[in-house]
């Protein structure tokens, strides 16, 4: 167990917070909620205790585990940042696990969250929750109007009802329980599984294969034309402390009880091609990038509209280059065990 301690006073983009005795982050040792951690920690957190758990002293899927957690510690602010997450290759092998692990982790933390008088929730998301051929860029209406990416339709059913749920406990009990959905994230605390990582993590780690071992040709699953929105992982985290710590006239007043939740988004997208491209130029490989048309491709484009929390005050900071730079130089430092 850990308790980090900080600063007395703190003032975020102007947005005074109250004294708080404790906030928990679900799920800090990963890449979100790391960052999260990171993000408090440097503001100072207004002279708050951050309560962190390991999966080894605390096992979200188990209820009354979560329960007991809750009665002990009654954290005024929750992060919930824990997840069961994988690229593609990933969700199509482990549908079960995906849908099971995300649906108790939430159900678990946001009913005890309640039954302890948590002040305020804050629920971590992802841009799957929109149908696979939504008008782009996605706003937050386009939810529930049509079929999801067949390929992390569990995943994305467990973050909707993640949603749902904050929203229940907000029109039944009066709780401030909120929901962000951030596009696909990167950088620091990164997944580069050689199997199961998302899209940059994978290709950096094999675009180092591929350099250490002077190979020729480095091969991609897909055409490389679906387009893809990315966002780096600090800017995620301010957007998260930001959320949170608005007030609840400020954020009701562009939301509704049953459409609660914000984008999170760079407001720029990319081709698969030119990602890969641009992350050979970072690590600089010199070899030829070709692509596998007979591997899936997942849904052609996606790309958030981030105009209500553009409108609340946040705008993401770190340019896609600059982010693959950062995130490269993590990889080189903490995973990189290429021989």
């Amino acid at each position: 167990m850990e308790i980090y301690k900080t600063n007395p006073f703190l003032s975020i983009n102007n947005i005074e917070l109250s004294i708080l005795n404790k906030i928990y982050i679900a799920g800090h040792r990963g890449m979100a909620g790391s960052a999260i951690l990171r993000n408090l920690q440097a503001k100072g957190l207004g002279g708050q205790d951050v309560v962190v758990r390991t999966h080894s002293e605390l096992d979200l899927t188990n209820q009354s585990a979560v329960h007991a957690f809750f009665e002990q510690e009654k954290p005024d602010q929750v992060y919930l940042a824990a997840a069961k997450v994988g690229g593609i290759h990933a969700n199509n092998s482990y549908p079960a696990e995906f849908i099971y692990q995300n649906l108790m982790i939430e159900a678990n933390i946001i009913h005890e969250a309640w039954r302890a008088g948590v002040k305020k929730l804050l629920f971590l998301g992802s841009s799957c929750i929109y149908p696979k051929h939504a008008q782009q860029p996605m706003s937050e209406s386009a939810l529930l109007t049509g079929t999801l990416e067949a390929t992390n339709e569990p995943y994305a059913i467990a973050k909707i009802a993640g949603i749902k749920l904050c929203e229940s406990y907000n029109r039944q009990y009066g709780t401030d329980y909120r929901s962000v959905m951030p596009t696909n994230l990167y950088g620091i605390g990164d997944n580069y599984h050689p199997e199961n990582s998302h899209v940059i993590p994978a290709l950096i780690r094999r675009v180092h294969e591929a350099k250490s071992k002077s190979a020729p040709v480095v091969s991609i699953w897909g055409t490389g034309t679906p387009r893809r929105e990315f966002l780096y992982i600090d800017d995620m985290a301010e957007a998260c402390v930001h959320v949170m710590n608005l007030d609840q006239a400020t954020y009701n007043a562009v939301t509704t009880p049953m459409q609660s939740h914000s984008n999170v988004g760079s407001g720029e997208d990319i081709t698969i091609k030119e990602l890969a491209l641009t992350i050979a130029k970072v690590i600089g490989y010199e070899g030829a990038i070709e692509f596998d048309p007979t591997k899936p491709d997942g849904t052609p484009r996606k790309l958030m509209d981030s105009t209500r929390l553009n409108n609340l005050g946040w705008q993401a900071r770190v340019s896609l280059e600059e982010g693959l730079r950062l995130a490269n130089s993590d990889f080189l430092k903490n995973h990189n065990n290429i021989q």
